[in-house]
């Protein structure tokens, strides 16, 4: 059962990498899960601080990864309109795979703030610049932790391999009854 869960573990925290890029997975979240899975094991060394520390980066990064697009937008001299431009195209982004991930909050932010002011092109593509950003600061906050969650997963799964021999033949011989049992 251990091993049963610890593949599990390592597929959800694979998943969640994955998920950091692909919109409909919710990617920091998902490797989450992957460390309470492995945590599940009998063998697993992740300590509850490990756990609960992971817990507040998952919601901090996944907070973050909404808030960003207006908030830069802003931080880039855009106005409410810009921001919230931002944020919607974000979401109209979704679907439109991969390209609008990258290019919604950018036009968002420059049509929210070309509603403001139509005379000011340089300030609203500034803003969307603002939004572009934060779409590559959030992307590299959940790989960071998703990638950090995966390595810790990857570095408990030690205890699955306890007691499957020292020597090819016993690696080996393990391999071929799981595959048989298996099918």
């Amino acid at each position: 059962m251990d091993t049963l869960l610890a593949i599990i573990a390592l597929l959800l925290a694979v998943v969640g990498v994955a998920g950091c890029i692909l919109p409909v997975l919710p990617g920091t979240p998902i490797s989450y899960v992957g460390m309470l899975v492995m945590a599940c094991t009998e063998y697993s060394t992740l300590s509850k601080p490990i756990l609960v520390t992971f817990l507040i980066v998952t919601i901090l990064v996944s907070v973050a990864d909404y808030l960003l697009p207006a908030w830069l937008s802003r931080r880039f001299g855009g106005s409410k309109r810009g921001a919230t431009g931002a944020t919607i195209g974000m979401l109209v982004g979704l679907f439109f795979v991969p390209t609008g991930l990258v290019l919604g909050p950018f036009i968002g932010a420059v049509l929210g703030e070309m509603s403001v002011n139509r005379d000011d092109s340089a300030k609203a593509f500034k803003v969307g610049f603002g939004a572009f950003l934060s779409f590559i600061v959030g992307t590299g906050l959940k790989m960071i932790a998703s990638i950090a969650m995966l390595i810790y997963i990857i570095g408990d799964m030690g205890g699955v391999f306890v007691g499957w021999g020292d020597t090819m033949g016993g690696w080996w011989s393990t391999i071929t009854t799981w595959v048989a049992n298996i099918f």
